[in-house]
C-alpha cells in the first residue's frame, strides 16, 4: 500500500481513520486485479462527497451573492462543481500519484484522466466528512475551491457588463464594441492590465484589473455608466 503521509500533508488533513483516505483512492479497476485485498472502490465515497460538495458550494454562493437569482446561483454552482474544475484542483494536489489503479488503467494514462481525478477528489471530500465531520469538510472544500469562487463571480459580472454594453452599442450604432489592451505593468505574478473598449474609433471606457477579463469588465462598466449618464 502507498504511504499516505505526504498526501495528508498536501491536503492539510490528518485522518483519524486512514483507511477512509485509502478507500477514496481505490479505482474499481484495481479491485479486479487484487481481489484478495478485500478493498472497496471509491464510488460510495464519491457519491457522499458529491452531495457534501454541492451543499457547501450552494450555501457559500447563497451567502456571498444575495442579489443573484436562483438561475444565476445554479449556473455558478454548476461551474464550481463540474468535472473540469475538480480535475484541475485534483491535479494541483497531485492526487493522481496516489490512485490505486489496475495495470491497464494505469498504462493508458488513468492517473491523469480527468474523470478519475474528479471522482477521486469527490471521494476524498466524502472521506474527510466521515472522518472529521461537517465543519472541517466545509473548511476543506472552501480552501480547495479558493479563488474559483471569485473567478466564477467575476466571469458572471464580466459577461453581464459586456453583454449589456454590446446590446446598447448595437442598438444605438449598429456596431459591436471591441476591446484592446493598452498597458500591462508589473511582474508576471502580479500583473495589472489596462483595457479600452471602443465603438469604431471612439473610446467608450477604460478599465484596469489583475486579469484581462477583469479589466474588460471594468472598461465595460465605465462605458455603461457613461452611456447612461451615471
Amino acid at each position: 500500500m502507498l504511504d499516505h503521509g505526504a498526501l495528508q500533508a498536501i491536503l492539510g488533513i490528518n485522518f483519524k481513520d486512514e483507511s477512509l483516505l485509502q478507500q477514496a483512492l481505490v479505482h474499481r479497476s484495481y479491485l479486479n486485479e487484487n481481489p484478495a485485498l478485500h478493498l472497496v472502490s471509491n464510488e460510495r465515497l464519491e457519491f457522499l462527497g458529491d452531495a457534501v460538495l454541492g451543499f457547501v458550494v450552494a450555501d457559500e454562493l447563497y451567502s456571498r451573492s444575495p442579489d443573484f437569482s436562483e438561475g444565476e446561483l445554479t449556473k455558478l454552482r454548476a461551474a464550481l462543481v463540474r468535472g473540469e474544475t475538480l480535475s484541475r484542483i485534483a491535479l494541483s494536489l497531485q492526487l493522481g500519484d496516489y490512485l490505486y489503479l489496475g495495470r491497464g488503467e494505469e498504462e493508458s494514462g488513468g492517473s491523469s484522466r480527468p474523470r478519475n481525478l474528479s471522482c477521486a477528489l469527490e471521494a476524498v471530500i466524502g472521506a474527510v466528512f466521515l472522518d472529521q465531520g461537517f465543519d472541517i469538510a466545509r473548511s476543506f472544500i472552501l480552501k480547495l475551491l479558493g479563488s474559483e469562487f471569485d473567478g466564477v463571480v467575476e466571469d458572471k459580472f464580466t459577461d453581464d457588463y459586456k453583454s449589456r454594453l454590446q446590446q446598447v452599442i448595437q442598438s444605438e450604432r449598429k456596431i459591436t464594441p471591441v476591446y484592446r489592451t493598452v498597458e500591462e505593468v508589473g511582474p508576471d505574478h502580479a500583473k495589472v492590465f489596462t483595457v479600452e473598449v471602443l465603438a469604431g474609433e471612439t473610446v467608450l471606457g477604460r478599465g484596469s484589473g489583475r486579469s484581462k477579463r477583469a479589466a474588460e469588465m471594468d472598461a465595460a462598466r465605465e462605458a455603461l455608466q457613461g452611456s447612461t449618464g451615471g
